[in-house]
């Protein structure tokens, strides 16, 4: 029976463990393991796209953080209570000790194998870290022969459910929104209600930014593609409006269950490709020289968007983008997303660029753009003006 202690290159690892069941198909292991010896079978999997895929669900290292616990492990007396979380796949498996294994009716006692190889490269590692990248890190670089550390693992090939666990144990911490949109449309697994709602609208958005027949293909600002104009929370919402009381509603199989992905991206292909061309000097600008870029813009032209569509799909047509441009040439002449003054009212007028992204000024530019273009669809432009909240 080996001990905690390494095997050499090419030799398989047989670490004393506790097996805990939480449920009909879930199995947590529970080991304790020299943290500095953890980079030998685990990884860390950044986020990143390959062509286009989403891949990894780790963030970077915070290095001010990492050089804190290295500090802290470095110290007289350090403790380090909290289990690191690793995913390992199919080539670790668990051994339990014969028939007298059983510790209670929930969890047994035996072994855990893991195969090492410290000729193999990160990626081909069998363990990723779900939890505890910072320590880890710190560990590593510690100027310490030895730091025991519990961990927590489970075993699996489906990186979904990798990326729903990493989202989980990372709710109540300050996880970036941007990274937990990018990442939920390739999760499976359970959610939290709330993060399961914008699953559908966010795999919309990814199709957006990476398709590249899409108006906003490559445009949309995420942790992947960081050099985008428009912030992903602005598309997020126009979705979100349009899925809930809007023209994409009529595609929706449910709340629960998605809808018709395809017929959904057509439209708004045909529609934000007719916003690009009729005010093509404002697209693609950051959203400090372009107010149609800026959080208000796209929400507002999505409630337009909306009202436009809304006869068609109700009379079983599809939108085209033919239709889109002949309701947006109305709009042309009045709009002022790069420069000049926005007339509201006879004595309500503001400058192009102060249009803020708040409820107040999403709200009045709405009803101005809508009230403009009302004529293209009749009884349905007065309903969207007055639903506007």
């Amino acid at each position: 029976m080996a001990s905690m202690n390494m095997p050499a290159c090419g030799e398989v690892l047989y670490l004393p463990a506790l097996e805990v069941q939480q449920g009909p198909q879930s199995r947590l292991y529970m080991f304790a393991i020299d943290g500095k010896q953890l980079p030998r079978f685990t990884t860390v999997s950044r986020v990143r796209r390959e062509d286009g895929v989403l891949d990894g669900y780790q963030r970077p290292e915070i290095l001010a953080h990492v050089n804190a616990i290295r500090s802290y492990i470095e110290s007289e007396e350090p403790m380090i209570p909290n289990a690191i979380v690793v995913a390992f796949d199919q080539r670790v498996r668990f051994e339990p000790d014969g028939d007298s294994s059983a510790v209670n009716s929930t969890a047994r006692a035996g072994h855990l194998v893991i195969p090492v190889d410290d000729s193999q490269s990160d990626e081909e590692k069998p363990g990723w870290i779900v939890d505890g990248q910072q320590r880890w890190a710190a560990m590593r670089e510690a100027n310490v022969d030895a730091f025991p550390v519990c961990v927590t693992a489970f075993v699996t090939d489906d990186e979904g459910q990798q990326r729903a666990q990493f989202i989980l144990v990372n709710s109540t911490k300050p996880l970036p929104k941007g990274l937990i949109y990018e990442l939920l449309p390739s999760t499976s697994g359970s959610l939290p209600p709330l993060l399961l709602r914008k699953k559908f609208p966010c795999l919309l958005l990814e199709r957006l930014n990476l398709d590249e027949d899409s108006p906003f293909f490559g445009m949309v600002r995420t942790p992947t593609t960081p050099s985008g104009v428009v912030k992903d929370n602005s598309i997020l919402r126009m979705l979100e409006n349009s899925l809930t009381d809007g023209c994409l509603y009529h595609y929706r199989y449910s709340e629960s269950a998605g809808g018709d992905v395809e017929r959904m991206l057509e439209l708004l292909r045909n529609y934000w490709s007719a916003v690009r061309e009729v005010f093509s000097e404002a697209w693609g600008l950051s959203p400090r020289k372009s107010r149609l870029m800026h959080g208000a813009g796209i929400v507002s032209m999505g409630y337009v968007m909306d009202a436009l569509a809304e006869p068609d799909i109700e009379l079983g047509e599809e939108p085209s983008k033919e239709l889109f441009l002949d309701g947006l040439e109305v709009l042309r002449d009045c709009c002022r997303w790069t420069h000049g003054t926005w007339h509201f009212a006879s004595d309500v007028e503001r400058n192009w660029n102060d249009i803020q992204n708040t409820s107040r000024d999403i709200q009045l530019l709405s009803r101005y753009l809508l009230t403009q273009c009302e004529g293209m669809f009749s009884n349905q432009g007065q309903l969207a003006i007055g639903d506007l909240t």
